[in-house]
């Protein structure tokens, strides 16, 4: 008489021996046997009773065997439930929030605090470390210079409340000469500093329509520049710690490394997987299929989003094997999140 499969979900011992399972191979790499999980899983059951469970378990698709008579590993349906209802988190040690507060403090410039949190992530989990770039509109506007280049380009000079400094040449539809240039600069450093980049295009626009006419001029040129000075950015990420994945097991066939490394190089794909959890509160756990992209169909991407004065900026998060230390990396995440967008409050938006 075929047995019914026993559900996981409602099963105490089941789940038990599950999650006694998933940490050992999490730890040792190696598929883990009834024998093993009799000592260790804290069950008084017997050998039979347990190899039972772990019939159903691997009928129930949470389980596989690579081979015969080698014990059992987790499937990627497994490690779902494991992290889902099994994974018993703690905070990651205040030591460590405190070395991230010392690695990234306020003020210390965008592009030197996203390097630096990819470093930290990779370094502190082993794998790789991930940080979306926040959209330049996000950030206020602190002063705009001018020079004339040649006939119809012009180089403009942008600095960001975050101290970064953006360099841009413009083609124009006419030769500026330099003092218009410099009355539009001051014209914009003097209404608009302060304001974020999105607003100032909407509000140049505005007061063109309703302007008097010996400020149409003026406003007519400012809206000519800045339309494509301020104008939205490509979105971009940090990446950090790829060489990490070459040497573990699990990505081991080369094939599949090498569509990984194109996927990093190419960073579309997992840009877009990313700004998916843009929006969605706490952590985000993507295990292998579940990403949608072929690339990562052996990887586990945990992410978070990171937030300053109640604006999400990016996404940050670690892509690493799906036998990943997830009670490690998921705290290591959430901490890293929170520290990075305190370190971008004082050069937010509002």
């Amino acid at each position: 008489m075929p047995r019914t499969p026993a559900d996981p979900s409602q099963d105490p011992r089941a789940r038990q021996l599950l999650r006694t399972l998933i940490g050992r191979y999490i730890r040792d790499g190696e598929p883990v046997g009834s024998q093993t999980l009799a000592r260790h899983a804290g069950l008084d059951v017997s050998p039979a009773t347990i190899r039972n469970i772990l019939c159903d378990l691997e009928d129930a698709g949470l389980l596989t065997a690579p081979h015969t008579s080698a014990g059992r590993v987790p499937t990627a349906q497994g490690y779902r439930l494991f992290v889902d209802s099994l994974l018993q988190l703690k905070p990651l040690p205040e030591g460590e929030v405190v070395r991230l507060r010392s690695e990234l403090p306020p003020g210390s410039g965008t592009q030197a605090l996203l390097g630096s949190a990819s470093e930290l992530l990779s370094a502190m989990t082993h794998f790789v470390g991930v940080v979306s770039v926040p959209r330049r509109e996000q950030f206020a506007f602190r002063r705009i210079d001018f020079v004339p280049v040649d006939n119809e380009r012009v180089l403009a000079i942008v600095v960001f409340a975050d101290n970064e400094v953006q360099n841009r040449i413009i083609q124009t539809r006419r030769q500026f000469e330099g003092g218009e240039l410099e009355r539009v600069a001051n014209y914009l450093n003097a209404h608009f500093a302060g304001r974020p980049v999105a607003e100032i295009r909407t509000t140049l626009v505005h007061e063109l329509r309703s302007a008097q006419s010996e400020m149409q001029a003026l406003l007519a040129r400012s809206v000519e520049l800045a339309e494509q000075v301020l104008a939205p950015g490509g979105d971009d990420m940090v990446l950090a710690g790829q060489t990490r994945l070459m040497g573990l097991n699990e990505l081991s066939d080369v094939d599949r490394l090498r569509e990984l490394f194109d996927a990093f190089a190419r960073k579309r794909e997992i840009l877009q997987l990313l700004e998916r959890t843009v929006s969605a509160p706490g952590v985000q756990i993507f295990i292998g299929e579940e990403t949608g992209l072929a690339p990562l169909e052996g990887v586990s991407l945990v992410t978070a989003p990171y937030a300053a004065d109640g604006q999400v900026l990016g996404v940050l998060g670690v892509i690493g094997p799906t036998r990943m230390a997830y009670q490690r990396v998921i705290p290591v995440v959430q901490a890293a999140a929170s520290v990075l967008g305190e370190a971008f409050a004082p050069q937010s938006t509002r």
